[in-house]
């Protein structure tokens, strides 16, 4: 088996001496915004990259004061804009995936004519490639010596709506698992622009995120600040479905868990799993395995608020006067799988409903804010983006356990009461 690719494209040294990888611990900030008016914008994106920038103090620098240790941002598939760009023709939206493929300088070629290879005996095709626009200038020394080679991959197929997501995960898994690239996300509904660097880097960096045709109705954006970790550019945040501040204080566990139920697990909306083994990657973050196993639960056949709930339950066991419905939804699911517990605030999303939860603890801050034309923004902290107070028709924070959740296709929030009901009285 290859490298693993969160191994890879690194500032960490061959030999740790006496640092201890399994020691990680971070505290980073987060935000989440995005639009009820049910059309896409550039301004979600601005408004994201603004809070973004907001957040630099949750963030590290490297000594040569240029080397962020992380930061990103999760938005929709600009379909305007990736249409506009890529010099051959795309299908319609949601007819194909697209997502940044980090791998090595020079391995481009022999990369591109491999992954073809894979897509097809996937019955998937690479309908194309693209160089990303990048700007090294604006790194510090020690991110341009640990930066990939950044191309950006298109894969269409037959299937449409959750089977192409099944399939691009099956894709993305078995590349990463035989040929040891990373693909920040590969996805008909999402993309991921992340890399090794600072809040104020990022848009730079990636002049695409700059384009007024690059537009979503939701993004999730994440500074990377982690205690004892050296950084590396797939292990900065956005993952795939979610960003992540606190820590997974049960991850061995949790991970220990995974790895003896892998000959186990099945799945007929997934198809054959062994080649996608391990399911939790060596050498990811907390972050990065909550992630993934999250993703697995939800391509699985169930709905995200389901997952959720199944990895970060609210503290059900003492609750008497607890909906018995939630109660036995809890009490069955904790035969399936262990709580991944914090203290930790998780934001998430599917490309359609985005939200956010705290764990039971309730030991990290989340804040949020809804203005009268539909502007939802939620972060780590108060102040991230300028909102006019006289435009604010609802505030509030999280609650240790509970889930805050907007569907920007029907325009409009979620309480934690609905969500939970319409899942514990799925039979």
């Amino acid at each position: 088996m290859p490298v693993s690719p969160f191994a890879r494209f690194s500032t960490a040294p061959e030999a740790f001496g006496l640092y201890d990888p399994s020691r990680d611990r971070d505290a980073c900030g987060l935000a989440m915004v995005a639009t009820l008016r049910g059309t896409a914008g550039h301004d979600i994106i601005k408004t994201a990259l603004d809070a973004l920038r907001n957040l630099e103090h949750r963030g590290a620098v490297g000594s040569d004061a240029g080397t962020g240790d992380g930061a990103g941002i999760l938005s929709q598939v600009p379909d305007k804009f990736l249409s506009k760009v890529a010099d051959f023709a795309l299908p319609e939206p949601g007819a194909y995936g697209a997502g940044l493929v980090f791998i090595e300088e020079g391995e481009e070629e022999v990369f591109k004519v491999s992954f073809e290879n894979l897509a097809l005996a996937e019955d998937l095709k690479v309908l194309g490639w693209r160089d990303v626009p990048i700007n090294a200038d604006v790194l510090g020394d020690l991110a341009r010596a640990a930066m990939p080679k950044i191309i950006q991959v298109f894969v269409g197929g037959e299937q449409r709506g959750i089977s192409l997501e099944r399939a691009l995960f099956r894709l993305r898994k078995i590349s990463e698992r035989k040929l040891g690239a990373y693909h920040p996300s590969l996805s008909a509904r999402t993309i991921v622009y992340k890399g090794m660097v600072t809040t104020l880097q990022l848009e730079p960096f990636y002049p695409d995120l700059s384009d007024e045709d690059f537009t979503s109705t939701l993004a999730l954006v994440h500074s990377r600040f982690s205690t004892n970790t050296f950084p590396s550019w797939p292990l900065a945040h956005p993952f795939r479905m979610i960003a992540h501040n606190g820590e997974i204080n049960t991850v061995k566990g949790n991970r220990n868990w995974m790895a003896a139920r892998s000959s186990q697990l099945q799945s007929e909306a997934l198809g054959d799993l062994k080649p996608l083994l391990p399911i939790v990657t060596p050498g990811g973050s907390d972050s990065a395995s909550f992630d993934e196993v999250l993703e697995l639960l939800y391509l699985g056949g169930r709905s995200l608020p389901h997952a959720m709930m199944m990895m970060i339950p609210e503290a059900w066991e003492k609750q008497s006067d607890l909906d018995p419905a939630r109660k036995s939804f809890y009490d069955y699911h904790s035969m399936l799988i262990e709580p991944w517990d914090g203290p930790a605030a998780v934001v998430f999303t599917d490309g359609s409903l985005v939200g956010a939860t705290l764990d039971r603890n309730g030991l990290r801050p989340g804040r949020y804010v809804v203005t009268e034309d539909g502007l939802v923004i939620l972060a780590s902290e108060i102040g991230v983006a300028q909102i006019d107070p006289a435009k604010i028709v609802r505030k509030g924070r999280l609650q240790p356990g509970k889930m805050f959740l907007a569907d920007t296709v029907n325009g409009r929030l979620i309480d934690d009461e609905e969500i939970k009901s319409e899942v514990a009285a799925l039979e």
